[in-house]
């Protein structure tokens, strides 16, 4: 049954794949002067021998854009495409871009999506009682479509997909010191939760008043509030690590909220954003709606001084996100700063540096923090992740602890992998990780002192588009 799953979702990325060929054909025998033509952008690799290739379909896309220098953001007219996150955040302009794009008269269309196949250990050692060992296929796929409202209005359509419940199913997969979330009426630990199938469904508009100034309103049900980091998988820092951060509810759980609303204000260089959402996290059902119930709000600061370059304050009051904590809230607050440098048309490096703190009052603060890097040099890539986070007895499911006791776990991940080869700008590339963790001495009978746990994994994802983009926004 699990290869099956498995199966299930090559073939929906295949799907996905063909898809964009189909179009590409019609671009071949349609007309090009006929402006309903469908186009599809030819896609570029980050290897030189393509570069000249790349800046004449950047010449192309722009002819849909006269006005502007590259692509559009999906919120802002004035701003380049590379800066698209995860909801309403930002990355840094430099930073590179995979997908598949398409135009269809005035619309333009973007997919995106990343699947691992895959074998882990949590505890390959067995120096402790809660390692497991799977083989799954953590997944997600994106869609995105937009279009120019007159001369100053933009409106963007997004959905975001994961076939996680098929091929991790209910309980998720294996990941040491893991938690948040439930299964079958008890707390997930150790274990990564799957994510709904509908991970994002959302609408958003933007009126550009001058090319410094941009109003946005979004709704999402799902979508994800102006709050964190840029999730994890949308991060290019982690793009090539299977694993969600430790942090994760500490930092970007968000993601996915079902009920939002956010209302943002760009000056130059700065946005300020609002949300009001749904704090209860998603529920067990991961194929259904949660009832929006628009409990929570947040507000976020992000600014971008130069292309190589994110930072963002942010912090959210959230009623009862956790199923079994009813009663308890909890205030996080997040800051992180995303580096993208391009060293030539074939070597990069990302970065991301977060912090998160969760305050459920009466004492209870809890910190973490993560640095992770990501170098591609050619067709090889390695990858790091260092993580320091606070999770007390009850995030653990531990007994015989003071309630107020507070564990300090440190892990250190270091992976590399190797693009195969290309086809239809889709990339299989074959890697390896391994992590180690340092177990507080208190937690050392049950998970031992330094348990390692290793991965060998091929993954399948849309080739680069291309390395970066101009922005009008640092010249006026």
């Amino acid at each position: 049954m699990g290869l099956i799953k498995i199966a299930l979702t090559l073939i929906s990325l295949v799907a996905l794949v063909a898809f964009s060929q189909d179009d590409h054909r019609h671009m071949h025998h349609g007309n090009e002067n006929d402006s309903n033509r469908m186009v599809v952008d030819s896609l570029v690799k980050t290897d030189s021998s393509n570069m000249q290739h790349n800046n004449h379909d950047m010449m192309n896309m722009n002819q849909h854009n006269p006005d502007e220098e590259g692509m559009p953001h999906s919120y802002s007219l004035s701003l380049p495409m590379n800066r698209n996150g995860s909801g309403t955040g930002w990355l840094p302009d430099s930073s590179p871009m995979s997908g598949y794009m398409i135009h269809s008269g005035k619309w333009m269309f973007m997919f995106h999506g990343s699947i691992f196949f895959r074998y882990t250990s949590s505890d390959i050692t067995k120096e402790g009682s809660r390692g497991l060992s799977k083989w799954d296929a953590p997944n997600w796929f994106m869609g995105m479509a937009q279009t120019k409202i007159g001369n100053n209005g933009l409106f963007k359509f997004g959905l975001m997909m994961s076939l996680d419940r098929l091929t991790e199913g209910g309980n998720g997969y294996p990941l040491l010191y893991q938690s948040g979330e439930t299964w079958e009426g008890k707390p997930l630990v150790d274990r990564q939760h799957p994510h709904d199938l509908f991970s994002e469904l959302s609408i958003a508009y933007t009126q550009r008043l001058s090319k410094d100034v941009d109003i946005t309103g979004y709704f999402g049900y799902p979508g994800e509030p102006a709050l964190g980091p840029v999730a994890f998988m949308h991060r290019v820092s982690s793009s090539n690590n299977p694993d969600a951060p430790l942090s994760h509810h500490w930092q970007d759980a968000s993601h996915i909220t079902f009920g939002v609303g956010t209302l943002g204000l760009r000056y130059g260089i700065f946005k300020a954003e609002g949300s009001i959402f749904t704090g209860s996290e998603p529920d067990e059902n991961r194929y259904n709606f949660d009832k929006a119930k628009f409990d929570s709000y947040s507000y976020r600061l992000s600014v971008n001084p130069v292309n190589d370059l994110a930072f963002q304050f942010s912090q959210g009051f959230i009623k009862s996100p956790e199923a079994l904590e009813p009663d308890a809230d909890v205030t996080r607050t997040t800051a992180s700063v995303i580096h993208s440098r391009k060293f030539s048309g074939i070597m990069n490096i990302n970065t991301t540096a977060a912090w998160g703190l969760n305050d459920k009052g009466h004492g209870h603060k809890e910190h973490s923090f993560l640095l992770e890097s990501n170098l591609r040099v050619k067709r090889a890539a390695i990858y790091g992740r260092y993580e320091f986070v606070q999770k007390g007895p009850e995030e653990l499911s531990l007994s015989g602890f003071e309630h107020d006791a507070k564990f300090s776990i440190n892990a250190l991940t270091l992976g590399a992998n190797y693009r195969l080869f290309s086809f239809s700008n889709t990339d299989l590339s074959i890697g390896l990780q391994g992590s180690i963790y340092f177990t507080p001495k208190e937690l050392q009978p049950i998970y031992g002192k330094n348990p390692l746990s290793a991965q060998m994994y091929l993954k399948l994802n849309p080739g680069v588009m291309f390395g970066s983009a101009k922005t009008n926004i640092h010249k006026h």
